[in-house]
Formats: C-alpha cells, structure tokens, sequence
C-alpha cells in the first residue's frame, strides 16, 4: 500500500536536505511532480513554450521543509556536473536525500550524436560501476528510472522512425540483468537492492502509464507522474517514518519489532487453550482448589477458536504474510455487490405460521444483518467519500443504536434486574475481543469504536434506568427522566471541556491517550437516537398494556402511519441526496436520523405477514455483526481499514477471486469466534448454559395473535 504523501509528511521526512534529478524531458516532468507533492505553490511542470527553459537546469526550493529541489539537464547522463558527482571529483554539496537519474530515450532519438544504443550501454556501465564506489556519500539512496515504453500510436513520424518498442524493452531487460544479483521480493519497485548495493529501479512506472493520459506519447499527465512521484516518496520515506498504526504505508516498509507486552499477550491467548487442555489435569490433581479457576472443558474449544483468531488478526495485519493494497471505489461494483446481497436475502426469506410480533429475534438479527453487509461493502470499497452513500450508510449505525436503547430499555423495564451479573454479561460479551486485539495489534481501545460506543450507551441506559427505578411505571416520570439524561448528556457533550478534562486525567495519570474530539464526533453523531429507541419502547410497552391495537381506530392509524413512513423516507433520500457534501449532512443528522429509523421499522412491520418472514442469510450475518465490525480492521480488511487484504499470492490482477475467497474466510471466522466469545463470557461471567446474551423473551397474548416477541438486545449479540 502507498501513503499518499502530503507536504507535511515530505518535511518530516527531508528536513533541510537537498533532492537531486538528472535526466532527459521525462525526468524533468517527474521532478516537477515531485516537487509539487511536497509543496503545492511549487509548478507541477516544466514550462511549456521557451524551449531554452525546458532544456535547463532548474531549482525550486520549499520554504514549509526548507528543502531543495535540483534538476541537472542531462538527456544522456553525461554532463560533467553528474560525472563528477558519480566519480568524486566535482563539487556536489550536500549530499542529497534522494538521487534519481534516467535515461534511455535520447540515445534511441538521436542514435548519430549519442552512439544509440551502444552508447547507452557505454553510460550504463560507467553509473553502475560508479556508484557503488561513492556509497554512501553519493546520496542517501540512488534511484535508476526505467526507460519509458511510449505510446507508439501517438509518436511524431520524426520520434516513430528510431524509437521502438522492441529497443525500449531490450534496455529495460538489460538495467534488470545488471541488478540480478540483487535481492528479489515481492515489492513493487521489483528486485530489492541489497544493503551493499542500494540501486532502486522502480519497474512499475512503466505499468502506470495510460494511453489516454498523453498527447505526445512521451510526456503524460500530472496524475500519471503524480503517482509516480508519490511512489518515489513512498520508497525515500516510509522506512524513516514513525511506525504506529494506522500501519498503511506497506510499501517499501516493514513493520516494527513487536513490544513484550504486545508479545505476550499474543502468546497468552494462543496458549491458553491448550495448555489449560494439557496441563490443566496435572495442576488441578497437584492442587484441587485450582479447579474453580481454570475453565471447564466445555470452554477449551472456544478459548483455544478464540485465540486463534487474534492470531489470525495479528498476522494479517502486523507481518508481511500477506500483501495489502489501496482500497479502489466503483460505482458499478458496489452497486453489483448490493444487488448480489438483496437477491441472497430474498432467497434465502423463510416464513413462520404464526405472528412472531414487532422486532422479533429473527427480524432484528435480519435487520442487523443487511445493514452490516452493506456497511462492509462500503468499508471494503472505500465509498466513505461519496456523499450519497455515506450519509445512508450513518443511519444504519444510527440504527444499531436505536436497537440499544429499545432493549436494554425494555428488559430493564420488564425485568427491573439492575444486578452486576447483567453488566458484567453485556459488558464482557461487547469487549473481550476488542480489548484484547487492542493490545496485540498495539492500538487503542476507542480506535474500535464500535464497541465503545455501544458500551458507553449501555452505560447512559442503565443510570437513567436504575435512577428513581421504583417508579418507572409512571409514563410520565420515564418520560422525564430521558429527556433530563438526554439534556445533561447534550450538555457535556456540546461543552467539550467536560470530555476534554476527563481524557486529560486519562493521559496524564494512566498514560491512555484517547483522542477526544474523535470520540466527542463520534457520540455527538448519534446523541439522541438511542433516547428515541427508549421512548419507543416505551410507548409500545404502554399501548400494549391498554390494548391500543384492539382499539377500532387503530386500522385507520397504521395506515396512517406506513403513509407517513412511506413519504418519511422517500423525503429522507431526497433531503441526504441534496447535501453538498457529507459535512454538511453531519450537521443535520443527529436531527433527522430518527425519520428513516422508524419508518423502516413500521413498514417492516405493518402486517401479520411481514413479521412472520425473514431472511435466513441476512440472520446468520446479524447473528455475528459486532465480531465482523470489529474483525474487518485487520482481517479482509487490513492496513487498519486503510486498505484491502490480498490472501492469495495472485497479484492485483485477481481481485475479484481475492474478495470471493476472503469473505468467505473473514464469515467463517467470524461466526466462529462470534460462538467463542459467547461462551468465554459464560465462564467469565459464571453462567454456564448456552452461549447466549441475556435477552428478554417477552410472551405476549395480546389480541391480534403477538406471540414469541423477542426484543434486541446488542447490535451484535449471539443467539
């Protein structure tokens, strides 16, 4: 993966130091793209109509870096200015930085003055021999362009009489047998020079060029050197930069040595399993009280599936196992993705006999199903940058939070057990694998923000529930009570100083350094929605109890409301689609994300029929959501979701067979240590019995046949 580089990164990483070109026409373009990345103000190209300025020297210099910028006019790389420079004897200066030279198209342009391509092969022999004998105070590190196969099509009759394809690829052919003796990798740049030897060829620019980016067939576009410039960068840079995560500069980069404490908590969790399997018997016989704490043997499995897992994660995203790339958007793709999950939901739909009632398992672990496919398909694609995509995909999180505060509401309304048996269940079910990979994969607990959140708002729920809870029965008192816990979290939250004091005693006393305007977005985004799932538990709750259903009206009201739901939502996308940008649609969504929310849900649910069927493929994704939010940082994804994990040694070539095998790995394992958790929260929690979150099974025998209602607790919770 590459770094796009920015002109900040380009100052930490040449701080006062001088970067040297030498080249014909095509490494002046680069130069000029080059230093254009590190300072915007800079010309992104030579000039065009002097032709004396073309053919000269140029310096620019960036101010932000103070950094030097040197291009030598040199189209056969033998001026007197880079002999002298590559034997010694001239003044160079400072050493640079960063020393590119190319050649190649001149000698095939000119073959009379230049000696053609004997003559190139003359000034091959004398740089390569040169270099290694004035390392390392040539340059930091020395970089050959390859010669640059042009588009023979868009050539001038006078360039398409002696430059040719065939010679192009014979001096490409001959720069790599001169570098066979170097290192070979899997790099981009192709064979990795060794430590003795450190000449760069980077190979892949002439695969980055497009035939629709150049007018000439010799000079292309600033996009195209944009890149090529950026790749430079990456290969100077990445190496020297600070290595933490996000871990997305894969390319030309290798990963840091891993701290102790990362270290053994990965093999603690790896081991765990089997050794409680295998010297589990000895310990307990040598000393029987120990039995009450090590993990029966129904546990070893899903410790030891567990473990497994993290170290799954752990080498996908922190060794150089598998290769990472940059994450592409299409349109076309992503609509065929959505379209491929809609027609595996439809057919996989199933009915019942009977009313399963609002928000039933079924249906909720459906609804958290579809939504994280498609949140998935948006992550793997990168759509975050397309406003129209963006701002539906914020509803469906604003969904999930609706879901939290519809049920933990109403089991604490049904079942008033405000017991630490519950909050240690529901908190150690949301965060055993996101502690855990944040230690190993050396990250941070609100990086995974999922599960924080989720956790944060259980938190809310709980103390406005337990809060005066001997009267919750009072409608009105409830009603009082969320709209006081909503103002009070509005104020902290809208303040900052609050959260900002808070963070700092985190970071000054436990060394936990949390960002807090990024969690202070991330709770403000959604910071009354789950207020609203509240009071909709609510309000259901009581129109139950006064058998509001049965009420002759109540025909004439739901088709009230599935028109309101209908007009709800179709104002929704005509509203989010007309936002400039996803900026913008911020500002408005915590305001509006309650309209689409519960329109879906009444059209959902307005017959017998609707509440009766569901998708069996959405479910079983449901059934797992929380692990595949989490999991998809490091595995399918990778980079820290900055990028795309290539699991098969294919090359980019074969993306398509990459993602069909990847997601169906990354469900695999999700499901799997969905299981596992639910089970290690059991030991943990001391509940031995199925795998399963608390949740309340509410039987109802109201009129209208509601039976079996089961009410969602968590986005993500195991069944």
């Amino acid at each position: 993966m590459m770094h796009p580089y920015k002109p900040k990164d380009v100052s930490t990483c040449f701080p006062g130091r001088r970067i040297v070109f030498a080249g014909d026409s095509v490494t002046r373009s680069l130069f000029f793209a080059f230093a254009h990345v590190a300072d915007s103000s800079l010309p992104p190209e030579p000039p065009k109509d002097d032709y004396q300025k073309k053919h000269a020297d140029h310096s620019l210099h960036s101010p932000e870096g103070d950094i030097n910028f040197e291009f030598y006019w040199d189209p056969f790389l033998n001026s007197t200015t880079i002999t002298g420079m590559l034997s010694g004897s001239g003044t160079q200066g400072e050493k640079p930085a960063l020393l590119v030279l190319g050649s190649g198209l001149w000698y095939l342009r000119y073959p009379q003055d230049s000696g053609g391509l004997a003559g190139w092969e003359g000034m091959v022999d004398r740089t390569f021999a040169a270099i290694p004998e004035r390392l390392p105070g040539l340059a930091d590190r020395v970089v050959v362009l390859p010669v640059e196969e042009p588009v023979i099509s868009k050539l001038s009759p006078e360039r398409a009489a002696t430059i040719h394809l065939g010679d192009v690829d014979a001096m490409n052919s001959d720069l790599m047998h001169r570098v066979a003796r170097m290192a070979h990798s899997s790099s981009i740049w192709g064979p990795t020079p060794l430590p003795t030897y450190p000449i760069a060829i980077p190979t892949i620019f002439n695969d980055m060029l497009l035939e629709d980016q150049t007018q000439d067939g010799l000079h292309f576009s600033n996009f195209v050197l944009s890149q090529q410039a950026n790749l430079l960068y990456n290969f100077r840079c990445n190496e020297a930069q600070p290595k933490y995560y996000p871990f997305d500069k894969t390319c030309c980069n290798s990963y840091p040595q891993t701290p102790f404490v990362q270290l053994f908590i990965l093999v603690l969790v790896l081991a765990v399993g089997p050794f409680v399997r295998f010297a589990g018997p000895y310990l307990v016989s040598y000393k029987p009280t120990l039995a009450g704490f090590l993990p029966g043997s129904d546990y070893l499995i899903p410790l030891t599936i567990f473990g497994g897992v993290v170290g799954l994660n752990f080498m996908a995203d922190r060794t150089a196992i598998w290769m990472k790339e940059q994450k592409q958007f299409d349109v076309w793709v992503f609509s065929g993705l959505c379209i491929l999950s809609l027609v595996a939901g439809l057919a996989t739909m199933k009915g019942k006999d009977k009313d399963l009632g609002l928000l039933n398992r079924d249906q909720t672990d459906e609804w958290k199903g579809w939504m994280q496919l498609a949140i998935l398909i948006y992550h793997y694609l990168g759509a975050s940058k397309i406003s129209g995509i963006y701002n539906p995909i914020r509803v469906l999180v604003a969904s999930y939070l609706w879901m939290t505060g519809y049920g933990h509401f109403h089991f604490y309304y049904k079942k008033a057990d405000y017991g630490m048996l519950r909050i240690a269940q529901v908190m150690v079910r949301l965060n055993t694998l996101t502690i855990i990979l944040a230690y190993v994969m050396d990250t941070d607990y609100v990086f995974y923000y999922f599960a924080p959140l989720v956790s944060f708002w259980f938190a809310i729920i709980y103390g406005t529930m337990i809060i005066g809870h001997k009267y919750n029965e009072n409608a009105g008192f409830m009603v009082a009570k969320i709209l006081g816990s909503a103002l009070v979290l509005t104020y902290v939250f809208k303040s900052q100083w609050i959260i900002e004091f808070i963070f700092g005693i985190l970071n000054r006393f436990f060394a936990i350094r949390w960002e807090a305007r990024e969690w202070m977005f991330r709770v403000t985004l959604d910071l009354w929605i789950p207020y609203v799932g509240m009071l909709t538990a609510l309000a259901y709750i009581k129109a139950q109890q006064y058998n509001l259903m049965d009420h002759p009206r109540f025909p004439v009201a739901l088709k009230t409301a599935i028109g309101a739901s209908v007009v709800g939502l179709v104002w929704f996308f005509w509203f989010e689609l007309r936002q400039p940008n996803k900026f913008v649609y911020n500002g408005w969504h915590p305001y509006i994300s309650w309209i689409p929310v519960l329109s879906f849900i009444v059209l959902r649910n307005c017959t017998a029929y609707l509440r009766s069927v569901n998708s069996k493929a959405f479910a079983f994704i449901g059934r797992c959501s929380l692990e595949t939010f989490i999991m998809q940082y490091h595995f399918w994804l990778a980079a820290d979701t900055r990028g795309i994990l290539m699991v098969l040694p294919l090359g980019t070539a074969w993306r398509t067979l990459n993602m069909i095998v990847s997601t169906i790995g990354f469900i695999y394992v999700c499901h799997h240590v969905a299981e596992a958790t639910g089970w290690i929260t059991n030991w943990v929690c001391g509940t031995p019995r199925k795998p399963r979150l608390p949740t309340p099974a509410v039987q109802s025998t109201q009129a209208g046949g509601r039976t079996e209602e089961a009410i969602p607790l968590l986005p993500a919770d195991q069944s």
